[in-house]
């Protein structure tokens, strides 16, 4: 008996691809025809692409893998994780109260017409909470980074009094936000009652003053002057404010004529009564309100 001949396969592709086909054009046309009905704001849109472009790498070049031995050219394998990401993104948009496709048209027309409507408050704002989060996290870190560099300031400078011996004569201290070490010299110290010309006896300490300074000449220094509340009774002043202002001016100058501190990197003030650490009803506070300070900031804030 003969054997049957085995018939050739039909030609073209087979069945299921062609089935295949219409399903994948049906789907573009589907996905084009809601991109074209949508509105999408044009930052979302940049960070949708570089959320899928870190994550799937699917802008990228066509062969670049996804995971261990998986290729983004053979596409349909990565249909189900797209999903996710999809599903995902959407939910965490909702949660930051963003809508990806927020209609700039609901913006529009808001000349009276929506008189009378409840909107959502959070509606507009300039940042979202994720750039709110970015920003906080900065100014903590900063402010940590003020504080050490501050706290590190205080501690040199302590050691530097003590070895100069004038730890007795004037106090150190910090900014509560730790942006300047401050060194506070008692006003009897520096001048007599009613007068801005410096002691001599003072100018041993304003000396190592100077030498202090020098160790943090590319720091701003500022030199301020206060006084009690008492009125003035010289020819020579109009109020405590000018007082005040002429006793900073006098420790800033010899600090700068006598010790070299650059004067680009020098300020001075008065601020006359108006600044009391103490109070003015007893002989004891009016003496610790009679003060020059000299704050020496530090890089961050210089």
């Amino acid at each position: 008996m003969a054997k049957q001949k085995q018939e050739d396969p039909p030609k073209g592709s087979p069945a299921w691809m062609a089935t295949f086909s219409d399903l994948m054009n049906l789907l573009l046309c589907f996905f084009v025809l809601l991109f074209s009905m949508s509105s999408v704001d044009a930052n979302k849109w940049e960070e949708v692409v570089a959320s899928m472009t870190s994550a799937f790498s699917v802008f990228n070049d066509g062969s670049t893998s996804i995971g261990e031995g998986t290729l983004v050219g053979v596409g349909t394998t990565q249909l189900s994780n797209l999903d996710e990401f999809y599903s995902s993104f959407g939910q965490k948009s909702e949660d930051d109260g963003d809508d990806i496709k927020d209609n700039p048209k609901d913006h529009e027309g808001d000349d009276g017409k929506n008189e009378g409507k409840t909107q959502d408050p959070n509606k507009g704002e300039g940042k979202d909470d994720q750039t709110k989060k970015g920003e906080g996290s900065l100014e903590k870190e900063l402010e940590a980074a003020n504080m050490k560099e501050t706290t590190d300031m205080v501690d040199a400078i302590s050691e530097m009094t003590e070895m100069y011996n004038i730890s007795g004569l004037m106090e150190v201290g910090m900014d509560v936000n730790g942006k300047y070490v401050e060194l506070t010299i008692s006003g009897s110290v520096l001048f007599e009652s009613g007068s801005a010309e410096l002691k001599k006896e003072c100018l041993p300490l304003l000396s190592k003053v100077g030498d202090i300074l020098k160790v943090y000449s590319k720091n701003n220094v500022q030199v301020i002057g206060h006084t009690d509340n008492v009125p003035m009774k010289s020819d020579r002043y109009s109020g405590n404010d000018m007082l005040s202002s002429a006793r900073a001016i006098s420790v800033a100058h010899y600090l700068i004529n006598e010790k070299g501190v650059g004067v680009e990197k020098m300020s001075w003030t008065g601020r006359g009564e108006y600044d009391p650490i103490d109070t003015n009803s007893t002989a004891e506070g009016r003496a610790r309100n009679r003060r020059v300070e000299i704050r020496i900031y530090n890089s961050l804030s210089s």
